[in-house]
């Protein structure tokens, strides 16, 4: 059995979100005068002296946004009802279950930037590889994006998928969907132009937005799919858990049987 790791690291400064998400990361090391002093402060009568090579402990302090780094959005994140009504769950509240599943990894790093994922896509793709979905697949969508990770281009990198071929995944029975570009949607520039373009507001988060119609929850910021089969290994998941909430950090990953 192999692990693999899906998530990328939460680095303080890093330049691959927008401004809001952008994570700060205060470090307090082991000799800061900081960490000795609460140290001993926890311990009244204890001396620096008497302290293990005179060090304190190590804590970090993190301000970031819940869709900093791999993340799930829950249905609360697109729109404040799910299933055509019901009040949308936020990310404490949906099932356990949902983050765990047989893993699918779609190979779309062909299409270019921008490019909105079809349910005709989908089907051409999972008839070339004789696989058909199964409700509870968790379907990853490898975008080639994390090629640009580390800088601001990354926000522009990758393909998405709009309200169609999203409804036709969650038709299949998938309740939850992933990639590794920045959005499950395209890249919020291309979206931009299709609607100055069209004047169609349904083009605007529409991959987001079929989350009313049927409830489903998306992984985003996913790394190393480009090391998974197409099918055939088991996906981990589950959020932190974060009252009222519309999305959580995730420490995912894959095992797959060698």
């Amino acid at each position: 059995m192999k692990i693999i790791d899906l998530s990328v690291s939460i680095v303080d400064g890093l330049p691959v979100d927008r401004p809001v998400q952008i994570p700060s990361i205060r470090y307090r090391r082991h000799t800061d005068e900081e960490s000795v002093s609460t140290f001993l402060a926890a311990y009244p009568g204890l001396t620096r002296e008497q302290c293990l090579d005179g060090h304190g402990w190590a804590v970090e302090q993190i301000a970031l946004s819940t869709h900093t780094g791999t993340h799930v959005d829950a249905p609360y994140h697109y729109h404040p009802t799910m299933n055509g009504g019901e009040p949308a769950w936020t990310v404490d509240e949906v099932p356990l279950d949902w983050f765990i599943g047989d893993g699918v990894v779609v190979d779309f790093s062909d299409k270019p930037d921008g490019y909105v994922c079809t349910a005709r896509d989908f089907q051409a793709y999972f008839d070339r590889i004789g696989y058909r979905l199964k409700p509870g697949d968790i379907v990853c969508l490898y975008t080639g994006a994390m090629s640009a990770w580390g800088g601001l281009e990354y926000m522009s990198r990758g393909c998405g998928v709009g309200r169609e071929g999203t409804l036709w995944l969650l038709n299949q029975g998938v309740r939850a969907v992933g990639t590794d570009a920045w959005s499950w949607d395209v890249p919020r520039e291309y979206a931009l132009k299709r609607f100055q373009e069209t004047g169609d507001p349904a083009v605007c988060w529409e991959g987001h937005k079929a989350g009313a119609e049927r409830a489903y929850v998306q992984y985003e910021k996913l790394n190393n799919l480009d090391r998974l089969p197409p099918y055939g290994f088991r996906f981990f998941g589950v959020p932190v858990k974060i009252e009222r909430a519309s999305a959580a950090w995730v420490r995912a990953f894959a095992m797959v049987d060698e």
